[in-house]
């Protein structure tokens, strides 16, 4: 394992780097953007139809928050402290009936409390996770939130079920040897919760959903470079960001 206080002194200087690298802008509304695969890793976000307040609220596009500063800000700290070989030029939007989310084993949704799917969508989403893939849900609080994505994923996975993790589970230990789960929500009072979905629900099988529910770790990535929420919870977002990623490409 990497030295914890090594790397938490130097996560945030290759996200100010990132930054100007990349130029990057805050716009809530994205034209299509891919890469061409080439077999390295890209940070590969969902775009979905919001339904109800999600609509009213964000125009249908909560699926974008903190897009795309909070995607790069990550790749940028996975190509620094790790050995994947991680795509700097750019990021991934898919739907989730494209069948482009085969070649990313790894696919991120923000907002999945607003979050409504198709049956096209929760078919091909069931196939990729079966299949192997890992979805991650952040940046959603509260009980009618996690409802909603429960309900969403019973669309695609009525035979399965999310289980609390502990910090004793191997996603805590991928890369960074994770002490606590006590990362605070950024901007709300609620207490975090880690929970997954596994095959056979299993909580010793491989992981194909975790949500990081009563979370925001994108706000985090997005806002390092500014120091808006102080070193430690950022230095800790990213590490449990870092540890998904490389838990969901090693396993």
């Amino acid at each position: 394992m990497p030295n914890v206080l090594v790397v938490a002194a130097l996560i945030l200087i290759p996200v100010l780097a990132a930054g100007a690298q990349f130029q990057l802008r805050r716009q809530s509304r994205q034209a299509d953007i891919t890469v061409p695969y080439d077999s390295h890793f890209v940070f590969t976000r969902i775009r979905y139809n919001a339904g109800g307040l999600g609509r009213a609220f964000f125009g249908g596009d909560g699926w974008a928050h903190d897009y795309p500063t909070a995607d790069r800000n990550l790749a940028a700290i996975l190509d620094y402290i790790t050995n994947m070989r991680v795509r700097m030029d750019g990021s991934n939007i898919l739907d989730l009936d494209d069948a482009g989310i085969f070649e990313n084993p790894v696919i991120y949704m923000s907002e999945p409390g607003y979050w409504a799917t198709t049956d096209a969508e929760a078919k091909n989403l069931r196939a990729y996770l079966l299949k192997g893939g890992l979805i991650i849900f952040d940046d959603f609080e509260g009980p009618q939130h996690w409802q909603n994505m429960v309900a969403q994923m019973r669309r695609a996975l009525p035979d399965h079920h999310f289980l609390r993790l502990d910090v004793t589970h191997p996603v805590f230990h991928s890369f960074f040897d994770i002490k606590h789960l006590d990362v605070p929500h950024p901007t709300v009072n609620v207490p975090p919760g880690f929970f997954a979905m596994f095959e056979s629900n299993d909580l010793s099988g491989r992981m194909i959903a975790l949500a990081n529910w009563n979370n925001d770790l994108g706000d985090y990535w997005e806002w390092s470079a500014e120091g808006l929420y102080g070193s430690d919870p950022t230095n800790d977002a990213y590490r449990l960001g870092v540890n998904y990623i490389v838990y969901g490409m090693t396993h």
